[in-house]
Formats: structure tokens, C-alpha cells, sequence
């Protein structure tokens, strides 16, 4: 029987994980006589080390080490036991052996005796990773991934060696005795909290880096005297530097710098973690900001860690747009360049001496573009939170924050430019990102990259460098001339106390029809007579603006109205320059600012009350009402499981959800969508808003009361939002049905028990609660119950064999109306299915047609008159108005459902569709309701975004030139004037009243 084949080599050409071709492609050794050397030195180790060096992979990997770093052949030779093991089990295992005795040495060992093993643990896992990543083993992120969580072992076990010391002198009392040889458990309960930042938090630490740490404390937590923490954790911090720093014999572990604390310059090594909160939430920098996105406990207590990031979160991830950050964060870049010049940090792309981190094009400026748009958009998509660089430019791209191509571009740029940083730092161990200034140096790292030549070398490294040079200018440094072409020729001088006589004609070039006090408005905002002009920065950023902001005012159909109004804004505003600086990055936004603020004044209060909705006009400048064509409800529900506590996640919610409205509703003003298109998006934003909401509030009832056996409470939306085609101002008609274990009749494991109807009946109060009650971003919606069974009479929520009975024995024909656009919106998915049964069964049961038909009759007439139309642009209760085609639909649904239940859709026009299909409705007039609700729809929405109720026979001149615009998105053949559109409306409205009559009934005739 033959015996059984040893295992391949991972090196070995014939196993799966090697190409023997990648050494000839990555491996050319640039010093021959190194190469040898090395080879000869191994040859003189022994007969294992000659095995190896005789094999094909192994001589390319020395040739490799000898030919190119000095440090890694010194390294091969002290470590050819390791290296002799990464040749048999692969890299994976053999530094996942070098980290072991890590976990299970003791960390009361002498101090001397840990500082052995933790040189021992990075010289072996150094050299794995290196040839890991030479022999194109690892990809990039493995590697950097590898070294991080090599100084995450190695600060974890010297923190546990030094709390375990600070227990021995008497000055903490530590809770984790037990466990001795786990550094984990040590930390637990100690009171230390070690963040890593910067690449090491990042998960990203390159081959030579420093690491930057910051430590923390809780003076309460383990030492004995309180007032004397801060002198315990401060020294643990000291001697943790000089662990980890002190060169031995042995080495050095890592180089560590603790200079990304809570205001270096005034604070000790060690900071409170009530100081740091307290810094952060008061004094906090937009560069600590950008530095936190990377923050994560590494050693000590990872709890207490973790509870420190989620309180200073909100400091990190800002509520709204933080333009005003961009301009904060790229002043570093150019104090950068400004210091760091003569050190590598070119003004422009070149090769030799160019610091690769640094300087132009370099990793810095993807890290930089990177960082400020998730600073940017961060706060309100926890998705793009990703502390790597490379997951948060794949998250900022799909979320359409960043073009692809830019995106990828400086994705590729990145993965070369670390390889080249890993290459200069392996070749002597030195922290430096600077390539060679002689031709000489910059052969050896061409060849260490793989490359034939120094030429091919420079070629693509200048590639990615200008690519990220132009992707970096583009984003944040080529601000556009705001005074160029846009019609602002003259003077614009607002210095004195008078009107200068230039800039008033001007202004009337301009359009402006009292140029005196507009120019005092403008005087006054240069004076600071405003709040949010009175700081210099925003002056300044005003100074810039005016030629463009007056400019796209001026062409406004009344320009002075439309700038009185953002003066009220400006008004209100606490301070001004966020608002500005986010024009003055998008300065694209004037022009659509201007047309809201001129054209709409109900949104315009809005903004004025909420300089946040400016969000909404940027985040819609790319799509439709969103970017990218992305999802603007998918961030809703990670904001609300984000949330620290019910209240945080409310408002989270509020804040989405009045900036997503806006957003959708300048956009179905400007035209860009039409009226079906806006329906649908501003009710997927209320089916998130419940959904998202509904399992958090549960939860925390369920806190307070325990739990109902199998219960559930799920959501049913009728009307606008139930047949997806809400309207600006829409209420939510809801109905909240629960079920439960027959057996269950009252909760268990909560402070309180509650019996099941009542635990329910509490629940959804606090359902309805939530989505109604007023925040700081104003309420989410107003709710309206009455279409529950039994009305307003009836429970909050309803048992499901409670409405299953109610609409098999009790439903009024209206009731059964309203029923057809039921739509089941939030709750468990087992409930969701027996409710939509329930609903359909409601649905389709049979009903008396000519019955149906004459109570919907009676009940138009009793609308027109107790609700009459008030003035001809009351579209919906007008004669042949938009109940009256919601009637229909529902009505003829009711009166055939039993029979064609495909005629059943929540939605108006699809449900005239269906019965046009089924030859209920004749298709031409079906088709002709349908145009007639969208056009009641169209006109509806936009009154309530302008002028609200409106009885005059004609609109402002503003008002119908953007209903207009609107109406040519919405209708096939669109009005040109207000009297084509007055025509069109009085013959849309004969015609609804002739199906009407026709199909349900004459609402004019008194019954008999």
C-alpha cells in the first residue's frame, strides 16, 4: 500500500496557493552581491536552511531579501526558524503561532521577561508578513491587517503586565485575578482604556509605522484613592511608551506616540474619560474629528472603550452637512505642504525625494478626500462610517457620494502607493515615506517593486500620483470663480453708511425692483447686524458669495421678496457659517436656493426655520430627489439602531425625515419629478419612518413591561399612504392590529405586567406617541386613527380576530372603501402574513353592488354639501374633483372585488388600470381619470408647497410659472398659461363627473 503524499509546501510550485511565474514577475533582486551573501550566510546555517535556499522559491525569496533590505536578510537569518515554518504551513498559521504566546503568557511575568517575548512576537510576525507580502501571499489589506493586530497583541499583553505591576504597588484593585494569563480579562474592569488611532486603529498600520495610542481612565473605576488616578494612569502611560519604545538587544517593539489625546500641549499622557467628553463636546477640533473616524479600544477595558466612542459620537458624526469642516481640514493639508516642503512634501508631483505620504498626490490626499466626505455625509449615513480607507471610499461610491471612477481611481493610487511606502520602510526599518534622490535608490525600490526599470517605475507611480493629485484638486481645492459670467458686472460696495450710487444701478441690472433696501439688507449682513454674519469667517465667505448670490436672486421672478426671505432666514440662523461655507463649495445651490426661496414660500419658512434643509437641496442635486439614484430611506434605519436611547433614535429619525421631505418636495417643485414619482418616495420614507421606528419602540416597551406570548404589533396604512401617493402635508391614516399565543393573556418579565389587550393598547400609544410628538426638527407626521374599526371609539389597536370579525359583520360601505387601499407597512413578517389574508378576505367578500354604488353616491353628496369646494383651485372637493376619482375606483373595487379580485390596488390609478382591464371602466375614460388625478395630485401639491389655500381666480405670477414647470413633467400635453391650465381643469372636471354619474351615481339628485 503506498504511503500517503506529505503535504505540499505553500511555496511549493505545485501547491494552489503559489505561482511560481509571481517570482520572476515580483522578485529581481537589485544587489547581486547581497543576494549571494545572504544565500551563503544561510548555506553556513545548516542542511535545512541549504534545503531551502536550493529550492527555486527559496533562492528568488532570498535573493529578494539579500538583494534589497538589509534589515529583512538580518531578520531572515535571526528568524530561519520562522522562516523555515512560513515554507511548511503557510503564512496564515505561522503567524498566528508567532502572536500565541501573546494570549497565554502571564502578564505578572518580570519585566524584563515580557519585554523579551513582545520583541520575539514582532520580529517573527515582521518577517511573515513581510515575505507574505513579497511573494504576493497577502493581499494589502491582510497585511496591514496582520501588523495591527500584531501591536493590538502586543499593547493588550503589555497594558495587562503594566496593570498587573500597578496592582502589585498597592494603586489599582483589579477584578480579572482569576483568569492571570489572559491580558483581556486583566483589563476588564481596570479603568484603562487604550484607543488606537490613525492606521492602527484603522486596521491599516504600515510596515514600519509608529503607533498612535491614546489613553483614558475612569478615576472611579479601580484605583483605591481617586485623587491620585491620574498620577497612577499617567505613570502606566509612561511605562508603557517606554515598553513598547526601548530598544534592547532584542529590539524594539513599536514606536509609540500618545500625541492625538485630548489637547496635547495642556494635558498629561493619561486623560479622564470625563475631561475627554467634556474637551470634545465643548473645544473639539474638526482634525479630531477626522481622527476619530479611525478610533478603537485595542488594550485595557474594550467595554468601557467602546462606551467612551458612543458618547463622544455625536461630536464625531455631526446631525447635518459639515461643509464648514472642509476648508478646517484642508488648511492642515496646506500647513503640510508648507512645513514639510523641504522634507519631501512637494507642491507638485515629481519621483525623486517625493514623500509618497505627504506630499502631492499622496496617500495623505486620498486619506484627506476620504475622510472630509465622510465627515461631510457621515452624520447622516451611518453606512459610510467605514474607519478603513479603502471600505469608506467602496461605501461613500455606492452611496453616490463620490464618482466611481474617482473612486476607484483613488483606490488604485492608494493600494500602489502603501506597497511603495512598505517597500522604503522595509528596506532598512525606518519610518520614512520619502523615495530616494538618486538614481541609485530609486533603481533598488523599482526593482524591489517588481518593475524592469527605474523609467517604468516612475511612469506609474507619477500615473497614480497625478490621478490623485487631479481627484484631490477637483474635490476640494478648484473652488469655481463665484463673480465670473454671472452677470454681476458693476459695483457691489456695502462698506459705508450709505448707498453708493454704482452699486444701486447694479443691482437694478440685476433685476431687483427697490435696489436701496436691498442694498441695505446686504449692508447689514456685511455689518453683522445679523447673527449668523457676525463672525469674521462668515463675512468673509458673504464678501465671496455676493456677485453669485445676488446674481441668482436677481433672476428670480420677484428677486426682492425671494432675498427678504433669506434674510429672515439668516435671521434665525444661531450662526452662519455652515449654511455659507456649503454654498460657497456648491455654489450650484444659489440657483436652486433663490428659485425655492422666490418660488415657494411655505418651504421657504420652512428653510428659514431649518437651515438644515439645505441639505435636502444639495443631497438632491444628483438624481432625482437623491443621489446616485440611492435609496433615501436606507440610512434610516442604522441611524435609529445607532441611537444610544429612544429619544436620540426619535429624533434621528425626525431630522431624516424633515430633510428627505424637503428634499422631495423641491424636487417635484423644480420639476425634476413628477407627481407619481414624489408620492411614491415621500411614502417609502413614511413606511421606513414606522419601520424602522416601530421594533425600537417595542423594545423599549418591552423594558417596562416584558413580553405577550407570540404578540406582535404590526402597521396598516390607508389613504395617501397606503396607496404610495402622499402630498406634501399628507397625514398617516393608520390602523395598528396585534395577535398573540391564545393561551398568552397578560406580558411576562417586565417591571410591570400589563394584561394583553391593555399591554398592546399602551404599545400603540406610544407607536402613534413617537410619530406625532414634536422634537427640535420639528414631528415626524400627524396621524389620523378614525379608519380603525369602530372609529374614533374604538381601541388605538385592534385584535386580529377583532378586525378579521369587525369586516366580516360590521364594516359600513365606506369603511370597506377605505379598505382597498390598505397596505400592510411595518411588523414582524409572520403578522404581516396574516394580516394581508385578513385584508384580502375583507376585500373580496361579497357585497351588493347597487348597494355599494348608492351609499358612495349619498356619500358625495353629503360631502359637497358639508365640504364644498372652496374657490377653483380647491381641486380636491370640487365638483369632478379628486374625490370624486377616488370614489370611483373604490366604489367599483367594493362593488366587483368578489369576483375579479385582480382589479384590488392600493393605488388610485393603477386600480382604474385594473378595471379598465377587466372592462368595468371603458379604457379611454379610465384613462382619462387617470390623467385627471394626476393632474388634481400635481395641482394639490403644489399649492401646499406655495401659497397654500388659494380662492382667487388666478395664481402669483411666481407661483403658477413653477406650477407650470411642474404640470410639464406630470402631463402629457401641458399647459402653456394660466388660462390653458384653468381650461384644462374645467374640462378634466366635467369629465370626472360624467363617469361619476355614470359608473356610481348623481350625487346632485336627492335620494328617494
Amino acid at each position: 500500500m503506498p504511503k500517503p503524499r506529505p503535504p505540499a509546501s505553500p511555496l511549493a510550485p505545485e501547491a494552489a496557493t503559489w505561482s511560481p511565474g509571481a517570482v520572476a514577475a515580483t522578485l529581481r533582486p537589485h544587489d547581486a552581491e547581497g543576494a549571494a551573501m545572504l544565500a551563503g550566510r544561510f548555506a553556513e546555517k545548516g542542511n535545512a536552511e541549504r534545503a531551502f535556499g536550493a529550492t527555486a522559491q527559496g533562492a528568488a525569496l532570498l535573493a529578494a531579501l539579500g538583494g534589497h533590505s538589509p534589515y529583512l536578510a538580518d531578520l531572515a537569518l535571526r528568524e530561519s526558524a520562522t522562516l523555515l515554518r512560513l515554507v511548511e504551513r503557510g503564512p496564515d498559521a505561522t503567524f498566528a503561532l508567532a502572536l500565541d504566546p501573546l494570549s497565554r503568557a502571564d502578564p505578572a511575568a518580570t519585566r524584563p521577561g515580557v519585554a523579551s517575548l513582545l520583541r520575539q512576537a514582532k520580529r517573527q510576525a515582521a518577517l511573515i508578513a513581510a515575505v507574505a507580502d513579497l511573494l504576493g501571499l497577502w493581499p494589502l489589506d491582510r497585511v496591514t491587517g496582520a501588523l495591527s493586530d500584531l501591536a493590538d497583541a502586543c499593547t493588550d499583553y503589555a497594558c495587562a503586565h503594566l496593570l498587573r505591576e500597578a496592582q502589585a504597588r498597592g494603586d489599582l484593585k483589579l477584578a480579572g485575578g482569576a483568569a492571570r494569563h489572559d491580558p483581556r480579562a486583566t483589563g476588564k474592569g481596570s479603568g484603562l482604556v487604550v484607543l488606537g488611532m490613525g492606521k492602527l486603529g484603522g486596521r491599516e498600520l504600515n510596515y514600519s509605522s509608529d503607533i498612535d495610542l491614546m489613553v483614558l481612565y475612569d478615576p472611579e473605576a479601580a484605583a483605591y484613592d481617586a485623587d491620585r488616578a491620574g498620577a497612577i494612569y499617567v505613570r502606566l502611560a509612561r511605562d508603557l511608551v517606554r515598553l513598547m519604545e526601548e530598544r534592547t538587544e532584542d529590539g524594539y517593539v513599536f514606536r509609540t506616540d500618545l500625541r492625538l489625546r485630548p489637547d496635547p500641549a495642556a494635558t498629561p499622557l493619561a486623560v479622564s474619560l470625563p475631561a475627554a467628553i467634556v474637551y470634545y463636546e465643548s473645544m473639539g477640533q474638526n482634525w479630531e474629528r477626522a481622527a476619530m473616524i479611525k478610533a478603537r479600544p485595542v488594550a485595557g477595558d474594550r467595554a468601557l472603550g467602546e462606551h467612551f466612542l458612543r458618547e463622544i459620537r455625536p461630536f464625531v458624526w455631526r446631525r447635518h452637512l459639515d461643509f464648514a469642516a472642509v476648508a478646517d481640514i484642508h488648511s492642515i493639508k496646506r500647513q503640510i505642504h508648507a512645513h514639510k516642503g523641504h522634507k519631501g512634501a512637494h507642491a507638485s508631483v515629481q519621483v525623486a525625494g517625493h514623500d509618497v505620504k505627504l506630499g502631492r498626490g499622496g496617500i495623505r490626499e486620498i486619506e484627506f478626500t476620504t475622510q472630509v466626505l465622510q465627515l461631510i455625509w457621515g452624520g447622516r449615513d451611518p453606512g459610510l462610517r467605514d474607519p478603513t480607507t479603502l471600505g469608506a471610499l467602496a461605501a461613500l461610491a455606492a452611496a453616490g457620494k463620490i464618482d466611481r471612477r474617482a473612486a476607484a481611481d483613488l483606490a488604485d493610487a492608494y493600494g500602489f502607493l502603501r506597497t511603495v511606502e512598505h517597500r522604503l520602510q522595509m528596506v532598512a526599518d525606518r519610518q520614512t515615506h520619502r523615495l530616494p534622490e538618486d538614481e541609485a535608490g530609486l533603481a533598488l525600490i523599482a526593482s524591489f517593486m517588481g518593475h524592469d526599470s527605474a523609467a517604468a517605475f516612475a511612469a506609474a507611480l507619477v500615473g497614480h500620483l497625478t490621478k490623485v493629485e487631479r481627484r484631490y484638486a477637483g474635490l476640494f481645492e478648484e473652488a469655481p470663480d463665484l463673480s465670473a459670467g454671472d452677470g454681476a458686472e458693476g459695483d457691489l460696495v456695502f462698506t459705508g453708511v450709505e448707498d453708493d450710487p454704482g452699486t444701486l444701478e447694479t443691482l437694478r441690472g440685476l433685476g431687483f425692483q427697490n435696489p436701496s433696501a436691498i442694498a441695505g439688507v446686504v449692508r447689514g449682513w456685511h455689518h453683522g447686524r445679523t447673527r449668523a454674519t457676525r463672525s469674521e469667517r462668515a463675512r468673509e465667505l458673504l464678501t465671496a458669495l455676493m456677485p453669485a448670490l445676488l446674481a441668482a436672486f436677481g433672476r428670480q421672478p420677484q428677486p426682492d421678496a425671494a432675498l427678504l426671505r433669506l434674510d429672515t432666514a439668516l435671521g434665525r440662523l444661531p450662526a452662519g457659517v455652515q449654511v455659507l461655507s456649503l454654498l460657497a463649495r456648491n455654489p450650484a445651490l444659489l440657483d436652486r436656493l433663490a428659485f425655492v426661496l422666490g418660488a415657494a414660500p411655505q418651504l421657504a419658512d420652512h428653510f428659514s426655520r431649518n437651515a438644515a434643509a439645505l441639505d435636502g437641496l444639495l443631497a438632491g442635486a444628483g438624481g432625482a430627489f437623491n443621489m446616485a439614484g440611492t435609496d433615501p430611506t436606507a440610512a434610516l434605519p442604522a441611524l435609529v439602531k445607532d441611537a444610544r436611547f429612544l429619544e436620540e433614535a426619535l429624533e434621528a429619525a425626525r431630522r431624516l425625515v424633515t430633510e428627505r421631505k424637503f428634499e422631495v418636495d423641491v424636487a417635484a417643485l423644480e420639476g425634476r419629478v413628477d407627481v407619481d414619482e414624489a408620492g411614491i418616495a415621500r411614502s417609502a420614507l413614511a413606511d421606513a419612518a414606522i419601520a424602522g421606528l416601530l421594533p425600537r419602540i417595542a423594545q423599549d416597551f418591552a423594558k417596562r413591561h416584558g413580553k405577550v406570548s407570540g404578540g406582535n404589533l404590526g402597521v396598516v396604512a390607508l389613504g395617501k399612504l397606503g396607496g404610495r401617493d402622499m402630498l406634501p402635508g399628507s397625514d398617516l391614516d393608520l390602523i395598528l392590529v396585534y395577535d398573540h399565543a391564545e393561551e398568552a393573556t397578560e406580558s411576562t418579565g417586565g417591571q410591570k405586567i400589563l394584561a394583553a389587550s391593555q399591554y398592546f393598547g399602551r404599545l400603540a400609544n406610544q407607536v402613534v406617541g413617537a410619530l406625532t410628538a414634536p422634537g427640535a426638527e420639528g414631528r415626524l407626521y400627524e396621524v389620523d386613527m378614525r379608519l380603525r374599526p369602530s372609529g374614533s371609539k374604538g381601541p388605538v389597536a385592534v385584535s386580529l380576530p377583532a378586525f378579521e370579525r369587525y369586516h366580516a359583520e360590521s364594516a359600513w360601505t365606506w369603511e370597506r372603501m377605505a379598505l382597498t387601499r390598505a397596505r400592510f407597512v411595518a411588523g414582524a413578517p409572520g403578522l404581516r402574513r396574516k394580516v394581508e389574508a385578513a385584508i384580502r378576505h375583507a376585500q373580496t367578500r361579497p357585497a351588493d353592488a347597487a348597494q355599494v354604488l348608492a351609499d358612495a353616491t349619498a356619500m358625495r353628496a353629503r360631502l359637497l354639501r358639508d365640504l364644498p369646494g372652496e374657490g377653483p383651485w380647491d381641486v380636491k372637493h370640487r365638483p369632478g374633483g379628486l374625490i370624486e376619482v377616488e370614489f370611483i375606483a373604490q366604489a367599483l373595487q367594493v362593488a366587483h372585488a368578489a369576483r375579479l379580485p385582480a382589479i384590488l390596488s392600493p393605488t388610485t390609478r393603477l386600480a382604474l388600470s385594473a378595471l379598465a382591464k377587466a372592462r368595468i371602466l371603458p379604457a379611454a375614460e379610465a384613462e382619462g381619470l387617470v390623467a385627471a388625478d394626476r393632474l388634481w395630485r400635481a395641482i394639490t401639491a403644489h399649492l401646499r408647497l406655495t401659497v397654500g389655500q388659494w380662492r382667487d381666480e388666478a395664481l402669483p405670477e411666481p407661483v403658477a410659472a413653477a406650477l407650470l414647470r411642474a404640470l410639464a413633467t406630470a402631463l402629457p400635453h401641458p399647459p402653456v398659461d394660466q388660462e390653458a391650465l384653468r381650461a384644462q381643469m374645467r374640462d378634466a372636471a366635467a369629465r370626472v363627473r360624467e363617469s361619476f354619474i355614470r359608473h356610481v351615481g348623481d350625487p346632485t339628485i336627492p335620494p328617494a
